[in-house]
């Protein structure tokens, strides 16, 4: 973190006509992470809660760093307001630029492209390629059966205990953020 605010990637659902629950929650985490006086680093998009958590954290005076792929902006998708917007080509280059801007990993209720972020910087954290938090915010159960999987498979082998405790699960908002910070204690808190 040489010289700048602490920031935290939110990967999160951007899909619109979502419940509103879900729309409140990415704006509280907007509204929380501008109160802690830290940045957000997103994909870029201004739709759903990836819209709310860019608007909320910007309205508190958070920086916003939004990372887009130019097929998404021409689709009118990008989050114009973001203080920075990134346009890449690909979603690899996106997701390489919004690991590199981030000094942690925030994943909210999301679908399949949430997972995959969320997997990768999970997956890559424990292979030690970054020591970055990866928290995930699941307030409500949204998770609940894909954390009983990764269980179930790493009792049967696949995933390694340490692999699991990386991960840290957080039901509540100032929670998830504090898990965030790299001093955090995550023994108390892992899948």
């Amino acid at each position: 973190m040489t010289g700048r605010s602490f920031a935290v990637c939110v990967y999160c659902g951007s899909i619109e006509g979502l419940p509103d629950s879900y729309l409140e929650l990415a704006s509280e985490v907007g509204r929380q992470i501008a109160a802690r006086g830290w940045n957000l680093v997103s994909g870029g998009g201004r739709a759903a809660m990836m819209g709310r958590v860019g608007s909320a954290a910007r309205a508190g005076g958070a920086r916003t760093t939004g990372v887009i792929p130019q097929a998404l902006v021409d689709r009118e998708w990008a989050d114009h307001d973001s203080d920075e917007l990134l346009i890449v080509e690909t979603m690899r280059e996106r997701k390489a630029l919004m690991e590199a801007h981030a000094d942690a990993f925030l994943a909210l209720p999301g679908g399949v492209g949430t997972c995959e972020e969320l997997f990768e910087v999970w997956t890559a954290g424990y292979i030690g390629l970054h020591s970055k938090p990866v928290v995930l915010l699941d307030p409500d159960g949204h998770y609940t059966g894909l954390l009983d999987w990764v269980r179930e498979i790493g009792e049967r082998g696949f995933v390694r205990p340490e692999a699991i405790e990386r991960l840290v699960v957080a039901t509540d908002v100032a929670e998830a953020l504090d898990a965030c910070l790299p001093s955090a204690d995550v023994s108390q808190v892992a899948v």
